[in-house]
């Protein structure tokens, strides 16, 4: 009698633990992939009937919950507001839909839009007492609308990227992406025509959703790493400006029958020798190769690494690591020293360059948010503060560079840049990227040389509207120009 109750016993205990153990781990480890599976509605519902915190730039939201009257949410996200065109801050925003996808600082600030972070508990505690609605935090960004809008005005509708930089601070003054997309039509409550819109935004050939500015598909960067190998040159004692190199015409690559040959076909100084200033100044690929050859590929590699190439970035949305080939042979070492072969990277990157150049050699690490609060009561909640994120080069290096970069728009690739009245230290670039395709055109620069306000680096695809006759300093030198004016004006 004894043996069939322990039986019956024991299959209601393991009956019993199967179901206490299913229920816990749905509780507590399926719990989030649940609550974000785009089959839960309900989450979708508590979302979107929560009054979501506002992204603001320069106080103004340029994101922002409004109530609504459809009967559908309680809340409709809504982009812009006067004087901010939300196309022109996408790539920094990204979007919320209804079908509770989210990218950009939609994204990353997730728990302080919604409310749900747990820097917000006391103030979520309060309104079970008070029966006041919960808020989410407000985000305000880093963005300068002036120079934010100058870039975008300047791209003018051809595809590329602008990213500039607080050297001091690291602060994203501005980062655009373009072609743009507007946001709301992607936050409608309508789960059909917002689904068709984001259908029509990845379709598009022109590939808006990509922010060029800091992921999508990495550029070579052309001439403008030219700083990178001249930074590593100066670092190593061996060389100063007045370095005298050779600069023929034509360069014979070892190991191969190919040749490196200057933009004007002809040799960069008079017995074919040049200095490194001068070489930087006409941007002249032979001494520049040959350059990177003889400092050997664990040299060039290590400074790409000090400016950031290879390492993870978060802004916090998460910047895609530029690179620099690993392992090379002497041939692709000196297609690399002068910016191509497998050398890719990001506006933002080169923009750190520039900015680490500017800030005499300490890089500050890039941010996008300025500061957190309470929406309700305004509390401070959390103010990030300028972190440097390393010293790729010396004092004494990054003053020698930024003189020689002066030079450049004085009297070199870059004159297009130049500023009256004000010294700008640039580097132009013009990257090959396909057979056939007209160079990418490449700009990076900072002013006043003598006390930098602003970094800047500024990409435009395939030459813009000048095709195959762009060049760095002709097609994406104004855009540089217009960003730091906008900057410096103020």
């Amino acid at each position: 009698m004894l043996k069939p109750l322990r039986n019956v016993s024991l299959v209601g205990f393991v009956m019993f633990a199967l179901l206490f153990g299913s229920t816990s781990w749905i509780q507590y480890f399926s719990a989030q992939r649940l609550a974000e599976d785009p089959l839960n509605t309900r989450g979708i519902r508590e979302a979107l009937d929560r009054h979501r915190g506002p992204l603001l730039v320069d106080g103004s939201p340029i994101a922002s919950s409004v109530e609504t009257e459809d009967g559908v949410y309680d809340y409709q996200r809504t982009y812009g507001s006067e004087g901010l065109d939300p196309e022109v801050y996408a790539a920094a925003t990204g979007y919320f839909m209804v079908t509770n996808a989210t990218t950009g600082l939609e994204r990353t600030e997730n728990s302080l839009l919604s409310g749900t972070d747990d820097a917000l508990f006391f103030d979520q505690a309060g309104s079970w007492f008070t029966g006041q609605e919960p808020m989410g935090a407000s985000v305000s960004l880093t963005l300068d609308p002036q120079a934010q809008q100058a870039a975008w005005d300047a791209l003018g509708g051809q595809k590329g990227a602008v990213v500039a930089l607080d050297p001091s601070t690291g602060d994203v003054l501005a980062m655009v992406s373009t072609p743009g997309w507007d946001p709301n039509d992607l936050a409608v409550h309508d789960s059909t025509a917002a689904t068709e819109a984001y259908d029509a935004l990845v379709e598009d050939e022109d590939d808006p959703l990509y922010n060029r500015a800091i992921a999508g598909n990495l550029y070579p960067p052309g001439s403008t790493f030219k700083l990178v190998t001249a930074a590593a040159a100066l670092e190593s004692g061996d060389y100063s400006a007045d370095s005298v190199l050779p600069g023929p015409a034509t360069l014979d690559l070892p190991q191969t029958s190919a040749t490196i040959s200057n933009s004007n076909r002809a040799a960069c100084g008079p017995g074919d020798e040049v200095t490194l200033a001068t070489s930087l100044e006409i941007s002249c690929n032979t001494s520049f190769a040959q350059l990177g050859m003889d400092l050997g590929p664990e040299v060039m590699a290590d400074q790409a690494a000090e400016f950031g190439f290879g390492r993870d970035l978060d802004i916090p949305l998460p910047v895609t690591p530029s690179s620099f080939p690993a392992d090379t042979d002497e041939p692709q070492l000196a297609q690399s020293s002068i910016g191509q072969f497998e050398v890719r990277t990001t506006p933002m990157q080169m923009a750190m360059v520039a900015s680490a150049i500017a800030g005499d050699g300490a890089l500050m690490e890039p941010r996008l948010v300025a500061e957190v609060r309470n929406a309700r009561t305004l509390d401070l909640i959390e103010q990030p503060s300028p972190r440097e994120f390393s010293r790729p080069v010396s004092e004494e290096t990054a003053a020698t560079l930024t003189d020689m970069m002066v030079s450049v728009t004085e009297s070199g690739t870059g004159t297009a840049g130049a500023i009256p009245g004000v010294d700008v230290a640039a580097k132009t670039g013009t990257a090959q990227h396909a057979e056939g395709a007209a160079p990418h055109a490449w700009f990076t620069s900072f002013a006043p040389a003598d006390d930098p306000q602003v970094a800047v680096a500024v990409v435009v695809e395939s030459g813009g509207n000048a095709g195959s006759e762009a060049s760095g300093g002709s097609s994406a030198g104004p855009i540089a120009k217009a960003v730091m004016e906008a900057v410096i004006d103020q």
